[in-house]
């Protein structure tokens, strides 16, 4: 993929990831918060699954490959989302987005774990940094109490779903993947929603127009342009630019909610920008590649 496209598209899913936060938050004064993201992606899923240049792509055709679908929907919208909403209940959001957003540093270790992937001190470096940015742009406070659990279950969920995009990707077309996922994970929402809250939802222009923006841009195109990404890169060098979506969240929680945009932010923006850059960078690429070229001579 051109160099210039996989920016593009990183820099886009990241700032929808980053803006939902903000956009959720004001769809809350309408919504109780599993009921919104059940309706934000099943509608996703629906819309993104009867669209012609999906249903004319290749689907599964064994029930084994729809359950690795509905696994990864479980993990990458139901479990990530349902966490972050519930720990939400109890700790503050600030709390919740830090926990969430160490999934760049999960999918490197879980992915030398349990799939023998190898990465550089470098980039066990950079995720580090990267993730000490995440906690000075949030403020630097977090305390330990026993619900965040949560908060931690909702970044081990997504880090497992990156890793089981990235081992099934060979099945699957990546729209129909991105479609059926987050069909099923909504689908999954709505019974959470009735275990754990009393649903409420009130129809208005604003709140239909929010529930549309989460479900088409911040869920569809997100969702569409990360797995693209996901699916050309590393699963841990793409994981580490998770590190902007707090950094947008604060920005457009600036933009959008009036709420103040300090000299944290700027310092932890800088911490995130210098982790991503060692977690992509290989002093020795060009070496590497020197070698490699002169074995077909």
């Amino acid at each position: 993929m051109n160099r210039w496209l996989y920016a593009g598209l990183i820099v886009l899913a990241t700032s929808l990831m980053g803006s939902s936060f903000a956009i959720g938050k004001m769809g809350l004064a309408y919504s109780s918060p599993i009921l919104l993201v059940a309706f934000r992606f099943t509608i996703a899923g629906l819309l993104m699954g009867l669209l012609v240049k999906v249903l004319k792509r290749p689907h599964p055709k064994k029930i084994s490959a729809w359950s690795k679908m509905a696994l990864v929907g479980l993990f990458q919208t139901t479990g990530v989302m349902a966490c972050i909403f519930l720990s939400l209940k109890t700790i503050h959001a600030g709390e919740s987005s830090i926990l969430t957003f160490t999934n760049p540093f999960l999918v490197v270790l879980f992915g030398t774990i349990f799939v023998k992937a190898r990465y550089r001190v470098l980039q066990w470096f950079g995720v580090t940094i990267g993730f000490i940015g995440v906690f000075i742009t949030l403020g630097m406070s977090l305390q330990f109490e026993i619900v965040t659990i949560l908060g931690i279950a909702s970044a081990v969920s997504w880090a497992i779903a990156t890793l089981l995009i990235k081992k099934w990707e060979p099945e699957f077309d990546n729209w129909v993947l991105t479609a059926y996922q987050m069909l099923f994970g909504g689908i999954a929402l709505f019974v959470f929603s009735f275990i754990f809250e009393k649903p409420t939802f009130v129809i208005t222009s604003e709140s239909m127009f929010i529930l549309f923006w989460l479900a088409i841009m911040a869920s569809i195109v997100q969702f569409g342009s990360w797995f693209t990404v996901l699916r050309k890169g590393d699963p841990g060098k793409t994981s580490a630019f998770l590190f902007l979506a707090p950094f947008f969240g604060v920005l457009t929680g600036w933009i959008l909610l009036d709420e103040a945009l300090s000299l944290n932010v700027l310092i932890g923006g800088c911490f995130i920008f210098v982790g991503i850059f060692f977690v992509n960078w290989n002093p020795y690429l060009k070496k590497e590649q020197e070698v490699k070229k002169s074995a077909y001579i």
